[in-house]
């Protein structure tokens, strides 16, 4: 299981640079990134190297933040991989809420994020398939 730090911004030239620069300022190492956006507002999802002290660096800066569970999953870079993980999930009743990658994949691998609806069932249901999971130590 991941700690995924959520930020909420407004939708305006410049937004997602001042985070980044709290971020830089706090000594932060991004490691996953993904914008939702609405007409007003946007959802900037990271993973980080330290997420708490990500949150009180964002927080200081005026944004709102809160952190969130995600799960890390690794599938082989080839096809059908995430396919199969997503079956599996989805064979069990566990909905698919989001998800991204890291933006650093080593060894030849594809590494997920997912927020789903149920964390501790998909928990289960992916360690019972040996699908290859990571945390956030994985990450440092």
């Amino acid at each position: 299981m991941l700690k995924q730090v959520s930020i909420f911004a407004e939708n305006k030239a410049g937004r997602v640079h001042a985070i980044m620069e709290t971020l830089k300022n706090a000594q932060i190492n991004v490691r996953a990134m993904t914008i939702a956006e609405t007409a007003e507002f946007g959802i900037v999802r990271l993973i980080v190297n330290e997420p708490e002290k990500a949150k009180s660096a964002l927080k200081d800066s005026g944004f709102t933040a809160k952190i969130t569970d995600v799960i890390g999953v690794t599938v082989s870079d080839e096809f059908g991989a995430l396919n199969n993980v997503l079956q599996i999930l989805g064979d069990k009743g566990v909905s698919i809420e989001y998800m991204y990658s890291l933006m650093r994949c080593p060894h030849g691998n594809a590494n997920i994020l997912i927020r789903v609806s149920d964390l501790d069932k998909a928990t289960e249901i992916l360690t019972e398939a040996g699908v290859k999971m990571f945390s956030q130590g994985d990450l440092i």
